[in-house]
């Protein structure tokens, strides 16, 4: 008895409250497309016209940033090695470049909202079917398009794009050109990749010293764990006008210490380290770049940019990553004084693999 007054008092709970009713709408209707406006480029012919100037205005501007780029490569050579050719190259090439790219977009802003049909549709779904009809009916959504759009009757708009599209791409193609210098009647071997990784600064008796200070290291002064950033001596008085960054980018060594008994070395490059001392090419060999993350416990060298890894204890072999092969080993020893020397110059040209080695 009390649990059916509880299910009537729940059913008096739930009932409306008189006066209230519960109104039943029919279904949502279709609102239809809002009211179009017109645009002034629509009504007025004069406004077409200026729309159309600055479209392809702003796609010629486009065309002479690229053109700029490419002579700013050219005025403000960065294989100088002048500060004020490095500064200017980057700036003016930068300013080319981002000049051409930002001209494109703007002037196909433009031309899509100030000339380009702007008229509503509704395109319905259908069964996507392979009949001759399906086809006619593509072909006649491509010529409608190129009717809407006017890419076919607008040829000043059309041809200055074609032409501001085609030169953005020069720059790049222009700057790849700067990644090895030409070959000379004088140097032959200037334009060949391997032959100038293959020699840098060091040889026998050029001391290693601290970068950037340039000072020479002992190597009772390395201690157990470190890693000391290196540079041949005589390499900080070369200065820019003399190739001390393409020089740099070649030579640079990171040093390390181990416990002796911790390195796996081959008969052949036994004596290339010294009490545990090892030194290696800071260049990666996957793309080149610097690889300084040294983790003492595990021995292990990290390349930042792709997480190349190397293994200090056994001749920087690769053991993770993209890189192709290891590190080449800098063989190195002590002069009289104390000082740490190279023994020669790297026996295998360094950085990047993809190059032809012989």
């Amino acid at each position: 008895m009390a649990h059916d007054d509880d299910t009537q008092a729940l059913d008096r709970a739930y009932q409306p409250s008189p006066g209230l009713g519960v109104a039943v709408s029919d279904p949502a209707q279709n609102p239809g497309l809002p009211h179009h406006r017109e645009r002034m480029t629509d009504k007025d012919p004069k406004a077409e016209k200026a729309a159309v100037r600055t479209v392809y205005t702003l796609f010629y501007l486009s065309l002479a940033g690229s053109i700029w780029a490419v002579a700013a490569y050219m005025l403000f050579p960065i294989e100088s090695g002048a500060l004020i050719d490095i500064r200017y190259n980057n700036l003016f090439i930068g300013l080319g470049i981002a000049l051409a790219l930002l001209a494109i977009g703007l002037g196909a802003i433009h031309w899509s909202k100030a000339l380009m049909s702007d008229k509503e549709f509704i395109e319905y779904r259908h069964p996507t079917r392979g009949r001759d009809s399906t086809r006619a009916a593509s072909l006649k959504a491509f010529a409608d398009a190129n009717e809407e759009s006017g890419f076919g009757r607008r040829v000043m708009i059309r041809n200055s794009m074609i032409a501001a599209v085609v030169a953005s791409i020069v720059p790049g193609v222009t700057l790849f050109r700067g990644l090895a210098p030409f070959s000379t009647e004088e140097d032959p071997e200037a334009g060949d990749p391997v032959a100038l990784l293959k020699q840098t600064m060091w040889d026998k008796g050029v001391k290693l010293v601290r970068d950037p200070d340039g000072t020479p290291i002992r190597a009772a002064d390395v201690t157990l764990g470190s890693a000391v950033h290196v540079i041949p001596e005589g390499l900080n008085e070369l200065g820019h006008e003399g190739g001390l960054l393409e020089e740099k980018a070649k030579a640079i060594v990171l040093l390390m210490r181990l416990r002796p008994e911790q390195l796996i070395e081959s008969d052949d490059r036994k004596d290339w380290s010294y009490d545990g001392i090892v030194a290696y090419s800071k260049v990666c060999t996957h793309v080149g770049c610097p690889v300084a993350l040294y983790e003492q416990q595990t021995h292990h060298l990290l390349c930042p940019c792709h997480q190349s890894q190397f293994d200090v204890t056994e001749h920087a072999k690769v053991i993770f990553g993209p890189a192709a092969r290891p590190l080449p080993q800098l063989p190195i020893m002590v002069d009289d004084e104390g000082y740490l020397v190279a023994q020669s110059d790297f026996h295998e040209p360094v950085g990047p693999s993809f190059w032809e080695r012989h």
